[in-house]
């Protein structure tokens, strides 16, 4: 694509507050972190109740609280990245426990936090780790950085922490025997709805269909990426799956000739647990010669984009961490002035601070300021409900820890529909794990929580506006590159006569995963400030011509009949 279209004139950014705070739909798998999270505390929690030991309980949440982590990979992958996590909890909580132990100076310890905020945030980003990504890492080891220890008790603060660590990767796998494809399920059914979605917007017309189609597109990457990291091992149900998935990918290529109802339907039997929908093999139906019918296995699985998209290396990790550069230092700044500023105040947990502004920290400005309007709003009314449950959380140790699972369930619960929902009860759950060594005076604790949190947020965001991201224009520009490069070499194949199943399939899998990165690359360059302005008319030409070439691809491949040839037609039903 050439360097048609002049960039934009530079837009006025809009701090928004309402639009902040407006509810959205719950996450289709909200129950499972919710109840996981309390599966994974209350053992080891009621068990140092029994021992008279719930001032240890503080070390075995912070292994706990791993079970937050990876519903929605597979789980030959979430066992890995579970596995990964409980490993940067221990990393994090080991320095945060050795540091408390040689040092008491308040300015030391913050340091250290805003220096481990900073390296969990990039890292977290980076792997695409999360939710909740590096805020609960960051909760862990900021806490305990103001725990009083001495070295002799650091490595049994973390066996404590290993061993919840090993039980929630334990209630993280529980699942898989009974639901072993409910990921991937899940994944395919997000991808249909979002394809029908589209379908069904591009029918009607109007500026949505943009939106849609983006959506649609995330979706069925993410989907076949979900797929991938099942593993290799045959089944026939990832490979109806597989075909599902194309399905969706046909519904973009051509979304008027779609069935938004069928698709919908699909999602809806691919949600349960019965049978995943036979739907056959689309290439079939659309032209492909009777010869491919009996390919083998391997062959079939490159049609369906699987073997190919597997011989696409990953992106090296330090390629990612480098654009990630500007947000780890906003957080290692952010969290430090943040510290500084309550410490100047006079506050005796300066780490609330820190952990405030960690949590501010999006891929934009804008967006930080967004999660900062929901943070404050999260925990003044949180701090309130605090009040609420005080009196019964003091009746005693077990009434205490039951107050400390309900908000756990609520948060997992309600952030889903919005960061600042879920923060009502993060906040109290906060409080009162500072009462797990014995119960404080709550006037002061709601005082402090409350000042610690506006100077966190505030210090937080002036850090971000003042740390900018100049290249956020030039990843614009390379994802620009990206998609154009992408787009020629499938348009080259396309108009080849000799091109191959696998090699036309590798090629669109790379066309449709660069226009995704282009569209998140912009949407994210969009939000920051202090930049020239981007080429938003050279975005939407390349999403255009790329779209047209996916479209082509697909006919090419036999997925769709050429147009004014024949009518596409949907003949199959859905069997649960």
């Amino acid at each position: 694509m050439s360097s048609t279209g002049s960039a934009t004139p530079a837009r006025v950014h809009r701090l928004p507050v309402v639009g902040a705070l407006r509810l959205g739909r719950p996450s289709d798998v909200w129950f499972k972190p919710a109840l996981s999270v309390v599966a994974a505390v209350a053992p080891p929690s009621l068990l140092l109740v029994a021992l008279g030991r719930l001032d240890l309980a503080a070390y075995t949440m912070a292994g706990s609280l791993c079970a937050l982590y990876a519903h929605n990979r597979p789980y030959a992958a979430r066992a890995k990245v579970l596995a990964w996590v409980i490993l940067g909890m221990l990393g994090g909580l080991a320095v945060a426990l050795v540091a408390a132990s040689l040092t008491r100076d308040a300015v030391v310890l913050v340091t250290v936090g805003a220096l481990l905020a900073a390296v969990q945030k990039a890292v977290c980003d980076a792997t695409r780790v999360g939710p909740p990504a590096h805020v609960i890492l960051t909760f862990v080891s900021s806490a305990t950085l103001f725990v009083p220890q001495t070295l002799g008790q650091v490595p049994g603060h973390l066996a404590l922490a290993a061993g919840a660590g090993a039980w929630a990767w334990l209630v993280g796998m529980a699942p898989a025997p009974l639901r072993p494809h409910g990921p991937e399920r899940r994944a395919t059914a997000q991808a249909l709805d979002a394809a029908a979605a589209y379908a069904a917007a591009a029918t009607r017309g109007g500026e949505g269909a943009a939106g849609a189609r983006s959506a649609a597109y995330a979706a069925v990457h993410a989907a076949w990426q979900t797929l991938l990291a099942a593993g290799t091992r045959p089944s026939t149900t990832r490979d109806a799956l597989e075909r599902l998935v194309v399905r969706a990918e046909i519904a973009l290529a051509a979304p008027t000739d779609a069935d938004p109802a069928l698709l919908h339907t699909w999602a809806r039997a691919v949600r349960g647990t019965g049978r995943v929908p036979r739907t056959g093999d689309p290439r079939r139906e659309g032209g492909v010669p009777p010869t491919t019918r009996d390919l083998p296995r391997a062959e079939r699985d490159e049609l369906l984009g699987v073997d190919a998209e597997r011989d696409v290396p990953p992106r090296p990790l330090w390629t990612r961490l480098e654009a990630l550069a500007p947000v780890a230092l906003r957080t290692a700044l952010g969290c430090a002035l943040a510290g500084y500023a309550a410490l100047a105040l006079g506050a005796e947990r300066p780490y609330w601070a820190l952990v405030t502004a960690a949590s501010l920290y999006q891929a934009n400005v804008t967006l930080t300021w967004s999660r900062a309007v929901q943070r404050v709003v999260g925990n003044l009314v949180g701090v309130l409900l605090f009040a609420v449950v005080t009196p019964v959380a003091q009746l005693g140790p077990l009434a205490l820890v039951l107050c400390i699972l309900a908000c756990n369930f609520g948060a997992e619960a309600l952030i889903g529909r919005n960061y600042w929902l879920g923060s009502v009860c993060v906040t109290p759950l906060a409080l009162l794990v500072t009462e797990l060594p014995g119960y404080q005076p709550t006037g002061e604790l709601v005082t402090d929580r409350v000042v610690d949190t506006l100077v966190g947020a505030l210090v937080g965001f002036a850090a971000a506006v003042a740390v900018t991201d100049r290249r956020a224009g030039r990843r614009v520009e390379r994802a620009l590159t990206a998609v154009d490069r992408a787009r020629e070499h499938a348009a080259r194949l396309v108009a080849g006569p000799a091109a191959t199943p696998a090699a036309l399939e590798a090629a669109r899998r790379r066309l449709a995963a660069a226009v995704v990165d282009l569209r998140a690359t912009a949407d994210a360059a969009a939000g920051e400030w202090w930049q020239r302005a981007l080429p938003q008319e050279r975005v939407v030409l390349a999403e255009r011509a790329a779209h047209r070439t996916l479209a082509a691809t697909v006919r090419r491949q036999g997925l769709l009949p050429d147009p004014g040839t024949s009518t596409h037609t949907h003949t199959e039903g859905a069997s649960p």
